[in-house]
């Protein structure tokens, strides 16, 4: 613990500090050997839990054969290649070609790029109370002053719209390179997009000649029940973004767009957008096993049973609703405070829950999509065991 504290750069006050162990499945484990049923799944990361025979036997396959041999782009690397040839596969039309990175805010960096590049025009709107990341890019986008204020100057031409507000619409403009949106809020308290917004705002982006920038990197592969979210809302990206998920466990993120579009970054300048690691061969295996095992399996529609089974047992007094779809849920209680004392005393009692950046009543429910039906109800009853104590207390 104190060369945690001490060596490693922390991110908040009170980190939770498990000494881990190994992880395995559905579960995580300290160093004493105590198991924790993992609700959070890596914060919508392993998408096939811990561990997955299939995502481990590609990284080992990959292992023998070679590691990083040049920066992105250059040579022909058959796990790169066969990922992006697999994600284009399964996206409607204009998505076709991708640019694999590092990391979902790298990916929103190189989207926002894009847009500006393919459009020539300089202004980002986005949504308030977005989140897409926290490199300067990416922050510049974020929706919420409180996090970006210690930061200032951040990149100019950046509007904000309020998410599901068609009246904020004509804020797209002639001036506007690109409209950048999460398919649903994450950080806000997972919100969904209502009465056909999505669409809607691809129809003004399209009207004024601007570009939709949709941010899977939470909801994509299979999390809500469909592979990439936008398909529960009837309305295509021109541009897309993806990560977390993708990676089973390994770090990635990826934009795609239009084979015309993509090729805007090759030219005036040349290498419009570098990275050196971006498409790694290890991880790109392991990205590849991933979608190839979603997209083979039943996990999809799963999801969306997990999803009832979920909503069917957090029944209590003190969750006043539950937001989301599929397997991207956040019970909502009536305060901070009894949020938190559910994280924490959950994590006491074995089970792994994480709050959401933005709404501090929520409480992040995302499993791994291959978590049992039984593992689900365990998961609850310790939550409902929880939520009793708490309001047990309450009333003394």
């Amino acid at each position: 613990m104190e060369d945690f504290i001490k060596y490693q750069a922390q991110t908040s006050p009170n980190p939770l500090a498990m000494k881990i162990s190994h992880a395995k499945g559905s579960y995580i484990y300290d160093n004493t050997n105590k198991a924790y049923l993992d609700f959070v799944a890596g914060v919508s990361a392993c998408s096939l839990g811990h561990q997955h025979p299939r995502v481990v036997n590609a990284i080992k396959e990959q292992l023998d054969q070679y590691l990083h041999v040049m920066v992105y782009g250059e040579y022909i690397q058959e796990p790169a290649v066969e990922l992006a040839k697999l994600l284009a596969n399964n996206l409607p039309e204009p998505l076709e070609s991708t640019y694999l990175t590092n990391s979902g805010t790298e990916a929103i960096e190189g989207a926002i790029k894009l847009a500006k590049r393919y459009t020539g025009r300089g202004e980002i709107i986005a949504a308030k109370s977005a989140y897409h990341g926290n490199t300067m890019g990416s922050m510049s986008v974020m929706g919420h002053e409180e996090r970006k204020q210690a930061f200032r100057p951040l990149v100019p031409g950046i509007k904000f719209i309020e998410f599901n507000n068609i009246a904020d619409l004509d804020k797209i403009t002639t001036k506007t390179a690109g409209v950048i949106l999460e398919t649903i809020q994450g950080g806000a308290g997972f919100i969904e997009p209502k009465d056909g917004y999505l669409t809607k705002v691809k129809e003004r982006c399209e009207e004024v000649g601007a570009l939709l920038i949709l941010d899977e990197i939470q909801p994509g592969f299979g999390r809500t029940g469909k592979l990439f979210g936008f398909e529960n809302y009837n309305c295509t990206p021109h541009i897309l973004v993806t990560g977390k998920g993708l990676g089973g466990g390994m770090p990635i993120g990826a934009f795609t767009a239009s084979l015309e579009m993509m090729n805007t970054l090759q030219l005036h300048p040349k290498f419009g957008h570098i990275t050196t690691f971006g498409g790694h061969p290890v991880i790109a295996a392991a990205a590849l096993a991933t979608v190839r095992e979603i997209t083979e399996s039943n996990l999809m529609a799963e999801a969306l049973e997990k999803e009832a089974l979920i909503r069917q047992h957090l029944v209590h007094p003190l969750i006043e609703e539950i937001r989301g779809k599929g397997l991207m849920l956040a019970a909502m209680t009536p305060s901070a405070d009894i949020t938190n004392e559910v994280v924490l005393r959950s994590q006491d009692r074995g089970l792994i829950l994480f709050w959401l950046l933005f709404e501090p009543k929520a409480i992040r429910i995302t499993p791994p999509l291959t978590i049992s039906k039984n593992e689900i109800i365990e998961g609850c009853n310790i939550i409902l065991s929880v939520l009793n104590e708490i309001s047990n207390e309450q009333t003394l």
